[in-house]
């Protein structure tokens, strides 16, 4: 694998004089940008005269990561190209379809985007899967269960290798007005992509965790619908959350990422995140991520510095581990077989939830430094500030919707 990283940002544009010579139909182009670039396309022309055979997977972003350093308004670019790991990449738009006036139809819309990436995609050589989705169109939650409807239930799944997904959800500078998706290179609202890896030469490892307290009283959710939310303790939602935010409450929905969710049963330890997108006045409703379930138990979360950061070096550690223990199985293969394994450069996706920028603030770029400083010599970091993280919550489980927790994805290959 040969990987190059580089970034456009004005006034100074591209920070390389060429672009690297890596085009080929094994080329994966990843690219992070701020919401505007739909409206500028220059830089991503560009990048598609540069590499017209290579295959393009990207989002906007509430912030974009390169190296250890947090940027704005800019594109950050990773060019992969991989030696024996096929490559193909699927598109399915959403707003097409979507009746804003019926919500149940955007979640049926959602599972069905679920089933058609999956088709796409699906093959007994898929090894991995990563996608990049609308945070603002897709209920996340419909969407995978939609998605491992396929994957998890076909002759792709093996148990004893399970295939892994990952990605995340677009953001847009929390504006909550619009993100963009990549069509091949163009930005499309309303949309998701992924790109599927086959084959045994591709490692990918992972590492997901948030870092957050619990404060508060815990109260059920007594009326929701998917992923909209309208009571708890048969109270309006909008009206509690106004209370807890006080003068802060002019801010929503933004306000709400300071104070994210968090779901479970009295009887389960495990905790699922979730983050506020939308209000609705009219219903007094929160609108979120994903699927609040009817009977869960909420309880609102809060953030400092160090329990953060300490996520962000957690979820380090954790795929380094993930990264350390595939590579020892493969060199015993490689021993078994008597033949010589070469490591290929590492590329490091980090997908951060917005709200973590927002409780960091000037300390943000402290936490990727934190993964960054865990990863294995050489490794190049990339990725940006989402509305939702996807990944499986263990070894062997099925991906799930995150939000707030830092999700590292690492991308390398063997080579004979």
């Amino acid at each position: 694998m040969k990987l190059e990283t580089f970034f456009w940002k004005k006034p100074t544009g591209w920070s390389v004089a060429n672009f690297p010579p890596l085009d080929s139909s094994q080329t994966l182009i990843i690219v992070f940008g701020a919401v505007q670039f739909q409206d500028d396309l220059e830089p991503l022309h560009a990048l598609k005269d540069a590499y017209p055979q290579s295959h393009f997977i990207g989002c906007s972003t509430a912030g974009e990561i390169f190296g250890s350093t947090l940027m704005n308004n800019s594109l950050t670019v990773s060019v992969l190209q991989l030696q024996n790991t096929p490559l193909k990449t699927a598109f399915c738009p959403l707003q097409e379809q979507i009746n804003p006036s019926n919500p149940l139809q955007e979640q049926q819309n959602s599972y069905q985007a679920g089933r058609f990436i999956a088709q796409e995609l699906t093959d007994p050589q898929l090894k991995a899967v990563l996608i990049l989705a609308d945070g603002l169109q897709i209920n996340g939650s419909e969407f995978l269960r939609g998605l491992n409807s396929i994957l998890y239930q076909s002759s792709v799944f093996n148990p004893s290798e399970p295939l892994l997904i990952v990605g995340g959800l677009a953001a847009d500078n929390h504006q909550f007005k619009r993100t963009w998706i990549l069509e091949n290179y163009l930005p499309r609202n309303g949309a998701v992509s992924a790109v599927g890896f086959y084959g045994n030469d591709i490692i990918i490892s992972y590492g997901s965790q948030g870092g957050w307290t619990m404060f508060g009283p815990e109260r059920q959710v007594t009326r929701s619908h998917h992923n909209i939310l309208y009571e708890l303790d048969h109270k309006p939602v909008l009206q509690l959350y106004q209370e807890y935010l006080g003068k802060y409450a002019t801010n929503l929905p933004t306000s709400a990422l300071f104070f994210p969710l968090a779901l479970g049963t009295p009887s389960a330890r495990k905790r699922t995140v979730r983050t506020v997108i939308g209000i609705d006045e009219n219903t007094k409703s929160l609108i979120f991520t994903g699927d609040i379930p009817v009977g869960s138990v909420a309880q609102l979360m809060r953030g400092n510095y160090e329990r953060l950061v300490d996520g962000a070096l957690a979820a380090a550690l954790i795929t380094r581990n993930s990264n350390q223990r595939k590579m020892g199985e493969l060199e015993q293969q490689k021993l078994n077989s008597n033949e010589t394994m070469v490591l290929e450069p590492t590329l490091a996706i980090a997908i951060s939830g917005s709200g973590r920028r927002l409780v960091l603030g000037e300390r943000t770029e402290e936490e990727l430094e934190a993964t960054l400083d865990e990863l294995p010599p050489g490794t190049q970091q990339m990725g940006f500030y989402s509305y939702g993280e996807i990944a499986p919550s263990g070894v062997a489980s099925l991906c799930e919707l995150h939000n707030q927790t830092m999700t590292l994805i690492t991308i390398r290959e063997k080579s004979s």
